[in-house]
């Protein structure tokens, strides 16, 4: 079973949407999936159409309820996912204050068995539950714009997965970045990828992900743009990626 994060400190990278597309062309492919909404703003939950739930991964994480109680099976796109919701927010606030707050996950999650994959939607900063998502996880990947902004992300990215590595967690490893919300009328993108080549000891992915308006349209129908646009641009670089993603992740 591998547990996967996704991130980027970065709101609006697309790291939401690369979670639940991914998730969906993996079970498309026979995998078991879980997708985990760890974002107190709860955008994964919403993009699926789950907004009324007995129990969040924060009732996990303060032991009010067990994994199993909180799982949910979206049966559409063949995935289970844990949601999330605004009281997170006050969970993150109480995990500061323990002892070992940085593996609350991990301990959290200990008894979880049954699937091939477990794809962690982080919060858009290095919270302290971004670093718990990183204690436990064995990769990283991370969704980003082909921006020079995104580029003064990536140093702060790479950093605390070093760090993370360093101190709590000798398994965790950068599994590539994704360029997504690609134009590829724009000279820049390319620039940024050979900077990126050049500077950076980090994969980058082949597959990139096209703008695409079907994919923002998508989470208002609370579906992946896999099931949502089958035969959009984004769909289909997703399937691509998946494809990549495989090659790689055994």
């Amino acid at each position: 079973m591998k547990f996967i994060s996704i991130v980027n400190q970065k709101g609006g990278t697309g790291k939401t949407t690369t979670a639940i597309s991914l998730g969906s062309v993996l079970a498309q492919k026979g995998k078991k999936v879980l997708l985990i909404d760890l974002d107190p703003q709860g955008n994964l939950s919403y993009s699926l159409g789950q907004d009324e739930f007995e129990y969040s991964i924060g009732d996990v994480l303060m032991g009010d309820a067990t994994v199993k109680d909180s799982i949910l099976s979206i049966e559409e796109e063949g995935f289970d996912m844990i949601p999330s919701s605004i009281d997170l927010a006050n969970v993150e606030i109480t995990l500061a204050q323990v002892k070992n707050r940085e593996t609350q996950l991990k301990d959290a999650l200990k008894n979880l068995r049954g699937y091939d994959y477990v794809l962690i939607d982080c919060p858009p900063s290095f919270s302290v539950l971004a670093i718990n998502s990183l204690t436990l996880s064995s990769e990283v990947l991370i969704p980003m714009q082909m921006t020079a902004l995104s580029l003064q992300g990536l140093e702060l990215i790479y950093t605390t997965v070093e760090r993370v590595k360093e101190a709590l967690n000798p398994k965790l490893n950068i599994l590539g970045i994704l360029p997504v919300m690609i134009d590829k009328r724009r000279k820049l993108s390319s620039e940024v990828k050979a900077y990126i080549e050049e500077n950076f000891d980090i994969h980058l992915f082949e597959t990139g992900i096209r703008n695409n308006v079907k994919a923002a349209e998508a989470p208002s129908f609370g579906q992946s743009v896999i099931y949502y646009a089958p035969n959009s641009n984004s769909a289909q670089d997703y399937q691509a990626f998946a494809n990549e993603f495989l090659s790689i992740v055994k």
